[in-house]
């Protein structure tokens, strides 16, 4: 039975957790074992907790807790439940609460990409992109479309930011994922992928061409969003496909491209 906790000071350090901690805090490098992220909107909250993952607590304003929320509240067993008005609970996190709810969360030890890529027959590499909301968004299409599996460069956003989470609508909880490491293509290679970059070259070819649709296993690399992949990284890929655009417009948003190329490499050869 969950315990309901009645918040009436914003520096209560019960919910630092969803109030003053950074997303590197949050992570805890550290100490990974006391990692946790964030889920935003009882959605969200639900595919995570169908997903597995284990609930640590939940802050939830006092409308909700019979009402959105009394599911998630029963699912989640004896894990404190923070409470408030939605003013002061805005005031506490500094945004309004996506449909009144918070869960915190404990981060899950992330696989190995040995481990992602071991059943998968499309996977795509995440490289460089920074924007949390293109981050979700690419994992809702993998998701929906049929991606196997997500690895993500160094420098890529952390995929179970709050943002990126809701933007996904839990897609993040559904497609296995983690880091890579080295050179993409060599990595790739190694696991018994050809590399496909989505970029703009003399070279590149259109992504209905049947060279592409007649790869076993694809590893798409898809860039940041203003510069694209680097150089060296598209001359290091076994090929480079493009969307073909209408119009006079150059290219896609990445969030966008990414949902049109899983579409057409994700259909069975």
């Amino acid at each position: 039975m969950s315990h309901i906790l009645q918040i009436t000071d914003m520096a209560d350090p019960r919910v630092a957790v969803f109030a003053s901690l950074t997303e590197a805090q949050l992570r805890n490098r550290l100490r990974p074992e006391d990692a946790v992220f964030i889920a935003e909107s009882p959605k969200v909250i639900r595919v995570a907790l169908q997903a597995g993952y284990q609930p640590l607590s939940l802050l939830c304003e006092e409308r909700h807790i019979q009402g959105d929320a009394a599911d998630i509240i029963a699912q989640c067993g004896d894990i404190p439940v923070y409470t408030g008005s939605r003013e002061l609970l805005a005031g506490l996190t500094g945004y309004t609460l996506t449909r009144g709810v918070l869960c915190a969360i404990r981060r899950p030890q992330e696989p190995t990409v040995e481990a992602v890529c071991r059943e998968a027959r499309r996977v795509v590499i995440i490289d460089g992109v920074t924007d949390t909301t293109n981050i979700g968004a690419i994992f809702r299409s993998a998701a929906a479309l049929g991606i196997d599996g997500v690895l993500l460069t160094r420098t890529a956003c952390d995929p179970l930011n709050r943002r990126s989470v809701r933007v996904s609508m839990g897609s993040v909880f559904l497609v296995p994922w983690t880091w890579i490491d080295g050179d993409i293509t060599d990595v790739m290679h190694h696991h018994g992928f050809q590399t496909v970059a989505m970029a703009l070259t003399d070279q590149s070819l259109p992504i209905t061409d049947p060279r592409l649709q007649a790869i076993a296993r694809m590893a798409i690399v898809m860039g940041t969003e203003g510069d694209g992949l680097a150089p060296e990284v598209i001359a290091a890929t076994d090929y480079v496909a493009r969307i073909p655009m209408a119009h006079g417009v150059d290219s896609l948003n990445v969030a966008a491209a990414s949902a049109v190329a899983f579409f057409q490499f994700c259909q069975k050869a």
